[in-house]
């Protein structure tokens, strides 16, 4: 009789080892997922969606959405709204999940005369060309660079001399 309670014993620290295995492995799952981290203005639809030409002008489109990520500096007055989410897994390069841009234009007296909105298809990826920036020239050594310019310094042209030209 002894013994069935010595296998329930041993069936029960059978369990809870089980347990530890699978919460130590539910962590490890947890640890790896993405990280989402949200860039910009909040994008709320409905409230995009309330800026109508015509009706809105600066103010009201600030009281609305706030200040702008960022204003046009030439031409007509335009006011840039960028949202941007990003997801990341670790020891991986961050990719943008979301992104959306709003556009309000404004004519010169400061009501809205447009709104644009766009998404990730008018996103342009540029690729580094390696470590180093393409230049056109010749390419010099460091020796080169490093004397290079000995007797060039003070050197006159034509018609220079100690008077001048």
């Amino acid at each position: 009789m002894r013994d069935h309670g010595l296998a329930k014993t041993g069936l029960f620290h059978s369990r809870y080892a089980k347990a530890a295995v699978l919460g130590c492995a539910v962590l490890a799952l947890g640890a790896c997922s993405s990280i989402r981290e949200s860039r910009g203005f909040v994008n709320d639809p409905v409230l995009t969606r309330s800026i109508e030409p015509g009706i809105d002008n600066q103010r009201s489109v600030e009281g609305t959405l706030g200040r702008p990520t960022f204003e046009s500096q030439y031409g007509e007055p335009v006011w840039y709204y960028i949202a941007s989410t990003t997801g990341r897994r670790p020891f991986v390069r961050p990719r943008i999940d979301n992104h959306a841009v709003l556009a309000v234009r404004f004519d010169a007296a400061g009501n809205v005369s447009s709104v644009d909105r766009s998404g990730i298809d008018q996103v342009v990826f540029l690729q580094p060309d390696g470590d180093m920036t393409p230049t056109l020239g010749r390419e010099r050594s460091f020796l080169e660079d490093l004397f290079g310019n000995i007797g060039q310094v003070g050197a006159g042209g034509p018609g220079a001399g100690p008077g001048g030209p």
